[in-house]
C-alpha cells in the first residue's frame, strides 16, 4: 500500500458562534490514522487561527497534491458549514436552492471549489477521501436544538465573498473523490459531550464504527454502521455517502485504497430498532403476513459463519427489521448481505358462486387446509373486497358443475375445472397455485443491481445471414413467424440463442428459463454455467432452438404462443430446482410435483441458495453465505402462423 497523506482540519474558536469539540474530532482522528498506518501516516494539521480559506486551500493544492499514484488522500474537516442562496446557473444544479460551503476561520470555503481541489488530487491516480463534520442545512433557526448540542453551522455574514463557486469547477471534470458527510443538505450537524470531551456527533460514531470494523471493511460498511450509532444514540441527523453507486470507489477498503473482493447488495445493522438491512417495500419486498419467508444472508466477510442468514421480521419502506438465525452478529460493525430467500405477495382469489351457493365456501375450505402441514396454501388467500386483489388476481366463477378462473379482462387462465366434490375444490386450489408460482417465476425481479444489464440476450434467426439479433416489435416483444408452406406443411422458426457477458472482468453465473403460455419453466436451454468476461454463452450448446407450437395447438393462420425468456444472473452457482415447473395438466399432479419439494410450492417462498455439493458444478466458484448479488432480465418470444395471402382467402381485388 502506498502512503496516506492527510489533512486534518479542525477549529473551535470561530470570531462569532465558537465550538467545542473540532479539535479533539481531529485529535482523535489522528490517533486513528496513526493507527490504522502504523504511525507511517504523513499528516499536516491546521486548528483554529491557522485554518484560514488561503491555508486550507494550499494544503488540499500542495500538501495533498504530493501524493501520487497508489497513495492515499485524506481531508479531515470538522468545523461549521453554511449555505447561501443559489443564483444564475448554479440554480440548473443545486436542486435545494442553496450553495453549500465549509467555513474556515475567515471565511467560506465553496463546496464546488473543495471538490475540484480534490478531484485535481484524485486525477494524480490517488484514491481520496473527504469526512466532512458540518451543517449544511438552512435549519440554523430552528429553536428546538436538543440539550446539550451545538448546531455546526455559521449564517453568511456580511464580509464574506458570495458562497458560489460554479465557475471555478473545470468543466467535465470526474469526480473521483469519496465522500462521508455528517448530514444531508437540508440538515444540521451536532455536537455533544461524549465520555466526558466534546465531539461532532458524527466524528464520534464515525471513528466507533472504523475501530470495530475489519480491515476489509468499505467506506459503506463503516459509514452505514456510524449511521446506526447516531440512530441508537437519539441522533437526527443522517450521513451522507457519496458517490453511492454500488460497486465503485464507495465499495473500497475504508482507507485502503483497494476495491473489495466481494460486497453486498445491502448492509446489515444494529440501529435503534434493533437489526435492520437498508432495504423495504420501498425496493420490492413483502411486508405483512409471510414477510419471515425473505431471508438475506451474509456475504464477503470473515467475521460470520459461512451459512449465516437474517430473517425478515417487518418490512418497512426503507428498510426491513430482522432477526439473526443461529448466529450473534457484532452490533458495532456493518455486514454486507444478499437477497437469498424472497416471500413473495399471494395470488388473490375472488369467487363468484352465483345459483351454487356454498362454492365460496367449499373452496376456502380447500385453500385453508391445502398447504404444508395441512396449513394454509402459501400461494393463495380468499378475499371479497376489490380493494385486496393482488397483482394476481384470479376471479373463481362457479355455475353448475364447472369453475372457471378468470383473469381480470375475463379471460380464462386454463379450460373450466369440475367444482363438485370437496376434492374437485382441492384440484382447482391446485391450479390457482401452479398459476402464482408460474407468475412468481416470470415476473421475479432483482433489486437494482451491479449486475443488470451485464449479460445480453440475443435471439438471431438461423438463416440470418448477417448474424443480427432480432428487434422487439411495437408491442416489445420479439416476433418469429412460420415458414410459408411446402410438402410438409408450414415450417416452425428456428433461431440461435446466445448470451452475451458484456462485462470486461466478470466472470458470471447465468441460467436462461423458458417460460411457455402452458404455466411451464424449464431450465434446458441453458441450464446454467459460468460464462466469463466478454464471453458468449449458447443455448442448446449451439444446436438451433425450434419455436414451435405446442402439440396440442392446431398450426393454422393466426395461431401463435409465447415463451418469456428469463435471464438470471449471479455471481455464483444457485441452485435451479426452483424455477423448474410442468406445465399445468389438469389430469397430473400440478404444483404438488414431488420433482419439485423444498421449492416456492412448499412453503411460498422463492430460494436462491447454492446448489447441494452432491451436483455442484466444478467450474466457477460457489460463494459462501448465499449467492452474493444476482439480476434479471425478461425477452419476449411470440411465434406466429401467419395468415394466408390476401389472394388465398378469395377476398382479393
Amino acid at each position: 500500500m502506498g502512503s496516506i497523506y492527510t489533512l486534518m482540519v479542525g477549529i473551535n474558536d470561530y470570531p462569532d458562534r465558537p465550538l467545542a469539540g473540532c479539535v479533539n474530532d481531529v485529535t482523535e482522528a489522528h490517533r486513528l490514522v496513526m493507527s490504522r498506518t502504523a504511525g507511517g501516516a504523513i499528516v499536516r494539521t491546521l486548528l483554529n487561527g491557522a485554518a484560514t480559506v488561503a491555508a486550507v486551500e494550499d494544503g488540499l493544492r500542495t500538501f495533498l497534491g504530493a501524493a501520487g499514484p497508489g497513495d492515499t488522500a485524506l481531508f479531515w474537516f470538522s468545523g461549521h458549514g453554511t449555505q447561501s442562496a443559489a443564483s444564475g446557473p448554479d440554480l440548473l444544479i443545486e436542486a435545494t436552492g442553496q450553495n453549500q460551503a465549509l467555513v474556515c476561520v475567515d471565511g467560506p470555503l465553496p463546496d464546488k471549489r473543495l471538490g475540484a481541489l480534490l478531484d485535481a488530487v484524485a486525477a494524480q491516480g490517488v484514491h481520496v477521501v473527504a469526512v466532512l463534520d458540518c451543517c449544511y442545512s438552512g435549519g440554523a433557526t430552528r429553536e428546538d436544538v436538543p440539550e446539550g448540542l451545538t448546531v455546526r453551522f455559521a449564517p453568511p455574514l456580511p464580509g464574506w465573498r458570495p458562497v458560489a463557486g460554479r465557475e471555478i469547477t473545470p468543466p467535465d471534470a470526474p469526480q473521483r473523490h469519496v465522500l462521508l458527510a455528517a448530514s444531508r443538505l437540508d440538515e444540521l450537524s451536532y455536537e455533544g459531550d461524549y465520555g466526558g470531551r466534546r465531539h461532532g456527533a458524527f466524528t464520534h460514531a464515525l471513528l466507533g464504527a472504523a475501530r470495530a470494523a475489519g480491515p476489509e471493511a468499505t467506506y459503506r460498511q463503516v459509514l452505514s454502521a456510524a449511521a446506526a450509532r447516531l440512530q441508537r444514540s437519539g441522533g437526527r441527523q443522517r450521513p451522507v455517502l457519496f458517490p453511492e453507486e454500488p460497486g465503485g470507489i464507495a465499495d473500497m477498503p475504508f482507507l485502503g485504497g483497494a476495491v473489495t473482493g466481494v460486497t453486498g447488495e445491502h448492509l446489515l445493522r444494529f440501529a435503534s430498532d434493533g437489526w435492520e438491512v437498508d432495504c423495504g417495500t420501498g425496493h420490492g419486498l413483502r411486508a405483512g403476513d409471510g414477510v419471515e419467508g425473505t431471508e438475506f444472508g451474509v456475504v464477503g466477510t470473515q467475521d460470520a459463519a459461512p451459512d449465516a442468514v437474517v430473517r425478515a421480521r417487518v418490512a418497512l419502506t426503507d428498510r426491513t427489521l430482522v432477526d439473526a438465525v443461529g448466529w450473534t452478529p457484532d452490533t458495532g460493525r456493518a455486514y454486507p448481505v444478499s437477497l437469498t430467500a424472497l416471500a413473495t405477495p399471494p395470488a388473490t382469489v375472488s369467487v363468484d358462486d352465483t345459483g351454487r351457493p356454498g362454492a365460496a365456501a367449499r373452496l376456502r375450505a380447500a385453500v385453508a387446509s391445502y398447504g404444508p402441514g395441512g396449513g394454509p396454501a402459501p400461494l393463495v388467500r380468499v378475499v371479497a373486497a376489490p380493494e385486496e386483489y393482488g397483482d394476481l388476481h384470479v376471479r373463481v366463477v362457479v355455475r353448475g358443475p364447472t369453475a372457471r378462473l378468470l383473469a381480470r379482462d375475463g379471460t380464462d387462465f386454463v379450460r373450466p375445472l369440475p367444482f363438485t366434490t370437496d376434492g374437485a375444490a382441492r384440484r382447482v386450489v391446485n391450479c390457482l397455485s401452479h398459476l402464482a408460482r408460474w407468475y412468481q417465476l416470470r415476473d421475479l425481479t432483482s433489486r437494482p443491481s451491479v449486475l443488470d444489464n451485464l449479460v445480453q440476450v440475443e435471439v438471431v434467426p438461423w438463416d440470418a445471414a448477417d448474424g443480427h439479433a432480432l428487434l422487439p416489435d411495437g408491442s416489445g416483444e420479439l416476433v418469429c413467424s412460420y415458414a410459408p408452406e411446402d410438402a410438409r406443411g408450414p415450417r416452425e422458426p428456428w433461431v440461435s440463442v446466445r448470451l452475451h457477458n458484456r462485462s470486461p472482468h466478470r466472470t458470471l453465473w447465468c441460467v436462461l428459463l423458458d417460460l411457455t403460455d402452458r404455466y411451464a419453466s424449464d431450465t434446458v436451454l441453458f441450464p446454467g454455467h459460468f460464462i466469463g468476461p466478454n464471453g458468449t454463452g449458447h443455448a442448446l450448446d449451439g444446436d438451433p432452438v425450434r419455436l414451435s407450437l405446442p402439440a396440442d395447438r392446431a398450426v393454422v393462420p393466426g395461431a401463435e404462443c409465447r415463451d418469456w425468456l428469463k435471464l438470471i444472473v449471479a455471481e455464483s452457482e444457485l441452485s435451479t430446482a426452483p424455477f423448474r415447473l410442468r406445465a399445468w395438466d389438469p389430469d397430473g399432479t400440478g404444483s404438488r410435483d414431488t420433482d419439485t419439494a423444498g421449492g416456492p410450492a412448499a412453503d411460498g417462498v422463492l430460494r436462491f441458495g447454492a446448489p447441494a455439493a452432491s451436483g455442484a458444478r466444478e467450474a466457477g466458484p460457489v460463494q459462501q453465505g448465499g449467492c452474493g448479488r444476482w439480476a434479471t432480465r425478461t425477452v419476449t418470444v411470440r411465434t406466429v402462423v401467419p395468415p394466408l395471402p390476401r389472394a388465398a382467402t378469395g377476398r382479393g381485388g
